[in-house]
C-alpha cells in the first residue's frame, strides 16, 4: 500500500495552503551582455551549477533580504 508523505498532527488543508503560497506565479526577465554572461557560464562549469535560476534567484533573494535586514524601519 503506497503511503503519500504525511506528518502526522499536520492538517492536510494547512499543508496544501503552504504549498501553493510557495508556487512561483510571477516571471521577471533578465538581460546580461557578453562579458556578463560568460561569466556566469565559467561560475557555472566550475562550480557545477546545473540549474541557472536557482543560482540566480538564491542570489538575488540573498541580497534583497540583507539589504531589507539592514535597511529596516527603527522607531527612534
Amino acid at each position: 500500500m503506497a503511503r503519500r508523505n504525511h506528518i502526522p498532527g499536520v492538517d492536510p488543508a494547512y499543508l496544501e495552503k503552504q504549498k501553493q503560497m510557495l508556487l512561483r506565479r510571477n516571471r521577471y526577465v533578465l538581460l546580461f551582455n557578453d562579458s556578463e554572461m560568460a561569466a556566469i557560464e565559467e561560475y557555472c562549469q566550475r562550480f557545477q551549477v546545473h540549474t541557472k535560476s536557482a543560482l540566480f534567484r538564491e542570489a538575488i533573494m540573498d541580497k534583497v533580504l540583507s539589504e531589507l535586514e539592514e535597511n529596516h524601519p527603527t522607531l527612534f
